[in-house]
C-alpha cells in the first residue's frame, strides 16, 4: 500500500489539530507502510529535523503572497468569522496548490489512497477529487455550539455570519465537492456526521479524532509525582491554548475557594495577561502559575504530579488534552459539552454541566475539593482513566483501524470523475 497524506498544516509544537497529520505518517513509517507528507513549508525546518530519515517523502506547499496577506487581515476580525471566511479562503488555496503536488505524487509514485486529515471541520470544503485513486478525509470533529447558558460569550454578529456560512456550505460543497466524491468520510461522533454537507455520496465511517501515544503519556510512582500528591499540595493543572472560550477564569475563580490548592497552567495565547489579572484580583496570584508554551515531552510531567487536569472549556470539540491526562493516569474535571464528553465519564473524572458561569464555579471548585481530600476516589479515577485509553484511544490501535478503512477504501468501486 502507498499513501499520500495531504494537510494544509502540520506540526507537532503548534498541537491541536496540526499534530493528526504527523501520527499518522508518522504511524504509517513505523510500520513499513510507502508514506508521504505533504503539508505547508511553514513548518518545513521542524518536520525535516522530526524525520530525518524520510525527508525525500515530505512534499512541501509554498507560502504565496496570498496566504500572508489572508493571515494579516484575520487579525481583525472575531476568531469565528475570521475562520469561516479568510481562514477559509486561505485553506482553500493551500489545498488548490497541494491538489497539484498529490497529482503529480499519484503519478509518479503510484500512490494507493490519499488520505486528507485536516481540516477536521466538517463543512470546510475539500478540493481533493479527480485524482484517479481513491480519498479518505477526517476524522472530522465539529457541529459545536456554545452551551445555552454561554451563548452570550458570542456577539450578535458572529452568530448571525455563522448561521449564514452554515447555510452555504451546502453550496460551497456543490462547488468544491471533495467531500461529496470523497470514497470514505470519517466522523468523530454523531453530531459531525449530522453537520457533513449534503451529497455525500461515499461511506460515512465513526472514528475517534484524536488518540494517545502511551510511552509519551503513562503514569508515574517516582518520588517528585508522589511529593506533589501528598497531603496539603493539591496541585492542579491546565494544558491549552489561552483564549477566551477555554474558560479559563472559571478554574482560577474554583482555585480560589479550594485551600492549599494550585494551579499551573501550561500554554499561551492572547488572554494570558487577562488572566494573570484574574489571579491577582481573587488574591491567588501567588498559586497560579503561567508556564507558558511547553512541548510535550515537558508537559508530561506536570501531568504525572497533578492531582487532576481542569478543562472548563465551553467551545471544544476534541480535547486530545483529556486523554493525555487519562492515560498519565490523574482523573480529569472537565464541561460536558462537545470533545470532553466523548471520552470522560464518571468513571474517571468529573463532567461539569455548563447551566451557567457560577454553577461551573462552584462545580468545579467541590470537585477539586474532593480530589484533594480524597486519595483513593483520585487514584481510583486515575486507574480507570489510563484503562480507558488503554482500550479506545491509543495510536496504535488507531493506525491498525485505518490501515482497514484504506483497504475498504481501496476494495470500493471508484469511478474516475473529471477533475
Amino acid at each position: 500500500m502507498r499513501v499520500c497524506i495531504v494537510a494544509e498544516h502540520a506540526s507537532y509544537k503548534f498541537g491541536g489539530e496540526a499534530v493528526l497529520p504527523l501520527h499518522y505518517f508518522a504511524g504509517l513509517r513505523a510500520r513499513g507502510i510507502d508514506a508521504w507528507l505533504i503539508v505547508h513549508t511553514r513548518t518545513r525546518a521542524e518536520l525535516e529535523a522530526a524525520f530525518p530519515a524520510d525527508r525525500d517523502r515530505l512534499r512541501f506547499i509554498p507560502d504565496a503572497w496570498f496566504h500572508k496577506l489572508l493571515f494579516r487581515l484575520s487579525g481583525f476580525l472575531p476568531r469565528r468569522i475570521a475562520e469561516a471566511s479568510l481562514g477559509l479562503l486561505s485553506q482553500l488555496a493551500t489545498q488548490h496548490l497541494a491538489r497539484r503536488i498529490v497529482r503529480e505524487l499519484v503519478a509518479s509514485e503510484s500512490i494507493d489512497i490519499v488520505h486528507q486529515p485536516i481540516p477536521v471541520s466538517p463543512r470546510f470544503p475539500s478540493l481533493m477529487t479527480g485524482l484517479g485513486v481513491p480519498v479518505v478525509i477526517g476524522p472530522m470533529n465539529g457541529g459545536m455550539e456554545y452551551p445555552p447558558a454561554f451563548r452570550h460569550a458570542e456577539s450578535a454578529f458572529s452568530r448571525v455570519a455563522i448561521a449564514m456560512g452554515r447555510k452555504l456550505s451546502n453550496f460551497f460543497n456543490s462547488l468544491l465537492p471533495g467531500k461529496q466524491r470523497a470514497d470514505i468520510l470519517l466522523v468523530a461522533n454523531e453530531r459531525t456526521r449530522l453537520a457533513l454537507p449534503a451529497g455525500v455520496c461515499g461511506r460515512v465511517i465513526e472514528l475517534v479524532e484524536n488518540g494517545v501515544h502511551l510511552d509519551t503519556w503513562s503514569p508515574d510512582a517516582g518520588d517528585t509525582a508522589t511529593q506533589s500528591k501528598a497531603p496539603g499540595k493539591a496541585r492542579f493543572v491546565f494544558m491549552g491554548r489561552l483564549v477566551d472560550w477555554k474558560g479559563l477564569d472559571m478554574a482560577i475563580e474554583a482555585l480560589s475557594l479550594v485551600p492549599n490548592s494550585e494551579l499551573t497552567i501550561i500554554g499561551d495565547g492572547l488572554m494570558r495577561e487577562t488572566w494573570k489579572q484574574t489571579a491577582d484580583k481573587l488574591g491567588v496570584a501567588n498559586r497560579v502559575v503561567f508556564t507558558g508554551f511547553l512541548p510535550q515531552i515537558e508537559c508530561a510531567p506536570y501531568l504525572q504530579s497533578s492531582l487532576a487536569l481542569v478543562l472548563p472549556s465551553i467551545y471544544e470539540c476534541g480535547g486530545a488534552v483529556v486523554l493525555e491526562a487519562m492515560a498519565s493516569g490523574i482523573p480529569v474535571i472537565a464541561t460536558k459539552w462537545g470533545g470532553p464528553a466523548d471520552y470522560l465519564d464518571s468513571s474517571c473524572g468529573f463532567l461539569i454541566e455548563p447551566s451557567s458561569r457560577q454553577v461551573m464555579v462552584q462545580d468545579f471548585a467541590a470537585a477539586m475539593s474532593r480530589l484533594a481530600a480524597e486519595p483513593q476516589l483520585r487514584d481510583q479515577l486515575g486507574t480507570n482513566g489510563r484503562r480507558r485509553v488503554e482500550q479506545q484511544f491509543d495510536w496504535n490501535k488507531k493506525i491498525v483501524r485505518i490501515l482497514e478503512i484504506y483497504d475498504e477504501a481501496r476494495s470500493r468501486p471508484y469511478v474516475t470523475l473529471p477533475g
